[in-house]
């Protein structure tokens, strides 16, 4: 990113205190309390300070120890599944050397000072960045802890600092003496806080790269875990919306006169949205919603179906688009290939399909507000809310909680469930709580997909069956335009999260050109789970496998010679292979098929063991899954998210599909957006490439790499080439 996004959304000003490096250095809440120290500032030596009997340490936004011995790490990003709280407290509880058992957590305040995103400039997590930006940050907040306790220990036992030893929360020193972290926690906050804590050395890990149980199990097994729809306060009316069936209608008039008969009714209002029910009850609010009449203005609405806009995206195939990558000389190098393949492949419209949809809880009174929901940018968030309300960021409290999926559906620029909250309480005028929530088929047919693409892939091979020449043009419709993300995600009229995966192609291809028409349509589209690998991976990886069936090449050492200069992509392909028994026997009907691809800077490979079923649709049995993704902070985290990872992508490329039909979304739940069960779910070995690098991402990557895994193992086995997707649209049969 070029600039950081605090300065591109037009939101309110967060009030901050005098700029200067003091005004880091807070007491908070007043006398008695612990330290607040943004870690990137200069400290002063407060050693030796005088604190209130009972205060907690608290060195710093990101965790707070209290005389209880419980240490509670502050968590800066939504936890909607991915594991991000335990990944955070395990870097915690690794440089403070407490227990696992004593670990609490909690979710931050909005507050894109303090809990920002490097990736980002803002609170909020996305891209697989969760740890990835927090590793030195959340590591650094331990050890800063760990000195102080230990600083104090010494100071008080009348010891060295270097004969201190701390190991499972136990501060010991030779002499017999010990404590708890939590009974030197108030003589603790008055030492100075370390500018620039130590860390340790990997070979000093007791958590991180072994074992750190996730801290979220115990509470989502007891059902403890407190989410958005899970919030119930004295008077609270629960709102539905009903929204237009064509993108882009509007209200023209409706009759609410069955609906407001409903028992529990309160209220029908018009917000720009729709039209809005509030109830006592869900069931009510949900009746009501239906029971309205609605005329819609759908004058401006987005009237195609999915057939019409296929159609006029495939005739920009046969015209150049604004470059994206272009290398050596691709119009000599096709006129001279031996042969020349092209495959054009179509992708359609996915839906997010979290397993909860889109909720949130406000309390507004007119001069404040209290809303909670599984914020995932927190300060797009805030600041709509503010926006919305007409209040000043003090006066907005967003409350982060759990969330039960998000796939990017939660990661929205304009933050519309949260403004239709702020609409519907503003219009509402009465300080009650409201909870607002979304129906399954309120998601699947309200919009925010993963765009409709269509590519076209020209490769040209030499007489050895090498490959000379490379052609990728893509056409979609842009995620970033007309948001504010637009001035740093789109160069030159190119959207980044359109090529990605094409444009960094891994593969040494002396000749390539990489271009891409963005279409523009009423159909709202956002990032969805690997966003550009999600038709990226699946369309150059499945090509590479078509040209080495042409070449009469083995596909893994057809991409081990074009990977020559990528070891990390060799290292996880050769894991891979190894792991899974490439070349080996297979029982009759069965087929592998391996992928390879890089995304959120992790290298993810697959090789995957497919069958027929009798209706000739593929079956997946097992998936070798490998991943460099640097140090793996927790390998039961990251073999996880691989797992979920592969079921999400696996479900999109067997049977995944929104279709528009005269501008109306066909499907409705799942009994039509048909998403991967249980009974289909393959078996999937994980196996982590040892890595010494930083982390990078494990929540997106798992994601692409299976669907073009499989294509290439039906390509082998069927001899059919798999461009249309989802694959249930075509019927395989074994090559005789």
């Amino acid at each position: 990113m070029t600039q950081p996004l605090t300065k591109i959304f037009a939101m309110p000003p967060v009030k901050m205190p005098d700029a200067s490096r003091r005004s880091f250095l807070k007491i908070s809440g007043g006398v008695g309390a612990g330290l607040i120290l943004g870690l990137a500032a200069p400290v002063a030596n407060l050693g030796g300070a005088a604190v209130a009997k009972g205060a907690e340490l608290a060195p710093n936004p990101f965790l707070k120890i209290s005389p209880d011995n419980v240490v509670t790490v502050i968590i800066k990003h939504l936890d909607k599944g991915q594991g991000a709280a335990t990944g955070l407290a395990t870097l915690v509880a690794e440089e403070l050397d407490a227990s696992h058992e004593q670990i609490k957590t909690e979710f931050a305040p909005a507050d894109p000072v303090k809990y920002k995103n490097s990736a980002f400039g803002v609170q909020g997590v996305g891209g697989s960045t969760g740890l990835s930006n927090s590793y030195e940050q959340y590591r650094s907040a331990g050890a800063a802890a760990r000195a102080m306790i230990v600083a104090a220990a010494a100071r008080s036992w009348g010891v060295k600092a270097a004969e201190i030893t701390v190991k499972g929360g136990v501060v010991s020193h030779a002499s017999g003496k010990s404590a708890t972290l939590g009974e030197l926690a108030e003589k603790a906050a008055a030492e100075a806080v370390p500018d620039k804590p130590v860390l340790k050395d990997a070979k000093d890990f007791v958590y991180i790269g072994k074992k750190f149980a996730r801290v979220d199990s115990p509470s989502k097994v007891n059902g403890t875990a407190t989410y958005t729809f899970d919030h119930q306060f004295d008077g609270m009316l629960v709102a539905t919306i009903a929204r237009p069936p064509m993108f882009g209608a509007k209200v023209a008039s409706f009759d609410a006169s069955d609906a407001e008969k409903i028992k529990g009714v309160v209220k029908v209002l018009q917000v720009p949205q729709g039209i809005a029910v509030l109830a006592e009850t869900t069931w009510a609010a949900l009746q009501a919603q239906r029971a309205l009449k609605v005329t819609w203005d759908e004058s401006a609405a987005e009237k195609r179906g999915s057939d019409e806009l296929v159609a006029e995206y495939k005739a920009l195939l046969d015209k150049p688009g604004a470059v994206a990558k272009e290398t050596g000389k691709l119009d000599e190098a096709f006129k001279s290939a031996a042969k020349v393949i092209e495959a054009d492949f179509e992708f359609p419209y996915l839906a997010h399909a979290p397993m909860e949809p889109m909720d949130c809880v406000i309390q507004f009174d007119g001069s404040k507000a209290d809303i909670w929901t599984g914020s995932q940018l927190q300060t797009v968030d805030h600041g709509t809310a503010c926006a919305t309300l007409g209040l000043k960021p003090e006066s907005v409290n967003l409350h982060t909680v759990w969330a039960g999926g998000s796939f990017g559906r939660r990661a929205i620029a304009d933050a519309h469930y949260v403004k239709e909250a702020c609409d519907i309480a503003k219009s509402y005028g009465k300080a009650v709580p409201i909870k607002v929530i979304w129906t399954r088929e309120d998601d699947i047919k309200g919009g925010w997909y993963r765009p409709i693409y269509v590519h076209r892939i020209k490769a040209g091979l030499d007489a050895q069956g090498n490959v000379v020449a490379w052609l990728h043009r893509i056409v979609g419709q842009s995620i970033a335009a007309g948001t504010p993300f637009e001035a740093v995600m789109v160069k030159d009229g190119v959207d980044g999260t359109s090529v990605e995966g094409a444009n960094n192609l891994p593969y040494a291809i002396p000749n390539m050109r990489v271009d891409l028409h963005t279409t523009k349509g009423g159909v709202p589209v956002l990032w969805w789970r690997s966003v550009g690998s999600t038709h990226t991976a699946q369309s150059t990886e499945h090509m590479i496998d078509i040209l080495a069936k042409e070449a009469g090449k083995d596909p893994v050492e057809f991409r081990l010679a074009l990977l020559k200069d990528k070891p990390r992509h060799v290292g996880a392909l050769k894991l891979a292979v190894e792991k899974s028994g490439w070349g080996s026997p297979l029982p009759e009907g069965m087929y592998r098929g391996v992928a390879v691809h890089e995304s959120f800077a992790s290298y993810v490979a697959n090789v995957v063991e497919v069958s027929l079923n009798d209706d000739g649709t593929p079956k997946v049995h097992r998936v070798v899954c490998t991943i460099d993704c640097g140090v793996a902070v927790n390998p039961d985290v990251v073999a996880a998210q691989m797992e979920g990872g592969i079921g999400y992508g696996l479900g999109a490329a067997l049977k995944g599909a929104i279709t528009l039909k005269g501008g109306t979304v066909e499907q409705g739940n799942f009994d039509g957006y048909d998403v991967l069960r249980m009974s289909e779910m393959p078996k999937v070995e994980v196996y982590i490439v040892p890595s010494t690098e930083a982390p990078t991402g494990v929540g997106e990557p798992g994601t692409p790499v299976v669907g073009p895994a499989v294509a290439n193992a039906l390509l082998w086995g069927t001899g059919v080439r798999t461009t249309v997707l989802p694959m249930n649209k075509q019927k395989y049969k074994v090559q005789s």
